[in-house]
């Protein structure tokens, strides 16, 4: 008799908890509940990113990690283009030509687009940097599928009327080939090359619309009729190959969000994406895919994606947590999600234009703690210290006159229950700065000087005792915010400025932009090379809550917050994957928590079922 040993190599183990470190299929038994356990496969789908550019009817290549987002519809066609690292999008050139109703193919470094509406032969190529004009199709059309490499690709399909015109690219030129079995419009397809295709889906006839769920498979020399989707559909999406392919979405004909799995002879329904909508495009592979933008109806930024794996996939997302005592805009904050100090700012209107209230978070509420000495708005840093040894510097008494004459230079400590006026003051009166750094080694950078908050490039280092004015930013700079460490910050976001910039301890260096921009800054939280910015504005008006992620180099798109607003408070983490958002425009109560994506085993209990 064969022993699981000899099966696996591993003896069964005994552990009184689930361990997180075992292998898929290897078992175990669980002394505390009395079962047997095993980490298993399975699939589902998980929320991502979401794209900057919500829109329909463009083209989508690359893998669930490398992924480009082409082309598409808001109310008229763009040409934007997108780049998605497996944790969001950063916007990248745009096509030469907006267009919509387009096809695509290829990776994130060489793709092809193709056709698009009005009825076009458009095609582009991408080489990772950039798009070029290339051949053009011999039949101009729309509502077209592709299938496989920049250097060999099909196109499929398509409208006006209803097309069966199959060609195929070499990465110079388009050639007629057989025809499909049936014409379709709205179809999708899988491969990667041109000569190992699956085509699935689509309608028929318009009008009346007649839903199809034929699928043909392509040898590179006939088509021929396979077995037909469960759910016929159009204007759905798709990933992976010939015999390995997966098909999301569509309409059915209202919006759906059911997904399909090829295995080489049958489609079979898997788990379904968290929100049905058509329109939409895909990347990816059969068991690792991506799905993004569309229709629910209404045009859609959302990103799902979906994998077949033994982990459970947590999304990164904000959530809610205790609400601030008395809401509050451009308040100040320090410490961590667990343990969080929120100072300052606005009050209602009706009341003092500033406050001296400071509230204590310890991870799910608020308290009331020791107040500032001076009431103050727009002060330093946006977050820096922490719940037990913070550092509030500059700002204003009031509402800022056009002669500023309520900026103050104070510096205030706070040991956990009290705060104190200190000796020293700043050498630049200012407020609307970035703050970095602790209690006794910080670093105040920007913000608006008189007369009438000019912004400033002005940087000074606090040593725990007093202020030294060093080198400039580059660029002036107000309504800034900031974080990371004395040595290595970072300046985000700060009217007119969309981009950031780091500092080394001693020069600043220009970094990446904004996808959206945001010279009113918004929650700034994590170090210079892992930092998330959470909301913000733009000439007054918030952006939507929208957040991104900076990685020392580039921002992409994250989790967007529940409640737009900027002017906002954060308590930032070592790194950005737990952060948090207080208070803000609209003086608001509303407390934000910050949490990255979460990797756990899919542990199942073995039964005898």
């Amino acid at each position: 008799m064969t022993t699981y040993k000899e099966i696996f190599g591993k003896y069964v183990k005994n552990y009184s908890s689930d361990p997180s470190s075992d292998a898929e299929g290897q078992v175990w038994y669980n002394s505390t509940s009395g079962t047997f356990k095993s980490v298993v496969a399975g699939a589902a789908w998980s929320s991502g990113s979401p794209v900057i550019t919500a829109r329909e009817g463009l083209a989508g290549f690359g893998l669930q990690t490398a992924a480009i987002a082409a082309g598409g519809e808001t109310t008229v066609a763009v040409a934007n283009t997108e780049s998605y690292n497996g944790s969001g999008w950063s916007n990248v050139a745009n096509m030469n030509t907006a267009n919509r109703g387009i096809a695509g193919c290829g990776t994130q470094t060489a793709g092809v687009v193709f056709g698009g509406f009005p009825a076009n032969t458009n095609t582009e190529k991408w080489n990772g940097t950039s798009w070029t004009a290339s051949g053009a199709l011999n039949t101009g059309r729309f509502s077209l599928g592709g299938a496989g490499s920049q250097t060999s690709a099909l196109a499929f399909g398509g409208s006006p009327g209803v097309k069966s015109d199959v060609e195929a690219f070499n990465g110079t030129s388009w050639t007629s080939v057989t025809s499909l079995n049936t014409g379709r419009v709205g179809l999708k397809g899988a491969g990667s090359v041109n000569t190992a295709v699956l085509v699935f889906g689509g309608f028929t006839s318009s009008p009346p619309t007649v839903i199809s769920g034929a699928t043909e498979s392509w040898n590179g020399t006939a088509w021929t009729t396979v077995n037909s989707l469960n759910t016929a559909r159009y204007a759905l999406a798709g990933s992976g190959i010939q015999n390995a392919a997966l098909a999301f979405g569509g309409n059915s004909p209202a919006s759906t969000a059911a997904t399909e799995s090829w295995d080489g002879t049958n489609w079979s329904t898997v788990p379904s994406m968290g929100t049905a909508r058509a329109g939409l495009a895909g990347a990816g592979t059969q068991t690792a895919a991506l799905a993004f933008a569309g229709t629910i109806p209404g045009i859609s930024n959302l990103t799902e994606e979906y994998n077949f794996s033994s982990s459970i996939i947590t999304a990164a997302a904000w959530a809610s947590g205790g609400n601030l005592p008395a809401g509050r805009s451009a308040l100040r904050g320090a410490g961590t999600q667990t343990a969080a100090l929120g100072f300052g700012g606005y009050t209602p209107p009706g009341s003092l234009p500033s406050t001296t209230a400071t509230f204590k978070y310890d991870g799910s509420a608020w308290t009331t703690t020791g107040s500032l000495n001076t009431a103050r708005i727009y002060g330093g840093p946006s977050s820096a210290g922490s719940q037990t040894a913070a550092l509030y510097f500059g700002g204003a008494t009031a509402i800022p006159t056009p002669t500023d004459a309520t900026k103050s230079n104070a510096t205030e400590s706070f040991n956990g229950s009290t705060w104190s006026t200190l000796p020293a003051t700043m050498n630049t009166i200012r407020l609307a700065m970035g703050g970095s750094g602790t209690q006794t080694s910080a670093l105040a950078f920007g913000g608006g000087v008189s007369p009438n908050s000019t912004a400033t490039t002005a940087t000074e280092s606090y040593n725990g005792s007093t202020w030294t004015s060093v080198n400039s930013m580059n660029t002036g700079r107000r309504y800034t915010a900031g974080c990371g460490t004395q040595t290595a910050a970072l300046a985000a976001g700060g009217g007119p400025v969309t981009g950031v910039e780091e500092w080394d301890g001693t020069n600043w260096t220009a970094g990446g932009n904004f996808n959206t921009g945001r010279p009113n800054s918004g929650a700034l939280c994590g170090i210079q090379t892992s930092a998330l910015m959470g909301g913000g504005g733009s000439g007054g008006t918030p952006v939507g809550g929208a957040s991104e992620l900076y990685d020392g180099t580039s921002w992409v798109t994250s989790p967007t917050m529940a409640t737009a607003r900027y002017n906002i408070g954060a308590a930032s983490a070592s790194a950005s994957n737990a952060s948090m958002g207080f208070g803000g425009s609209n003086y608001t109560t509303s407390t934000e928590e910050f949490t990255g994506e979460i990797l756990t085993n899919n542990v199942k209990t073995i039964t005898t079922s």
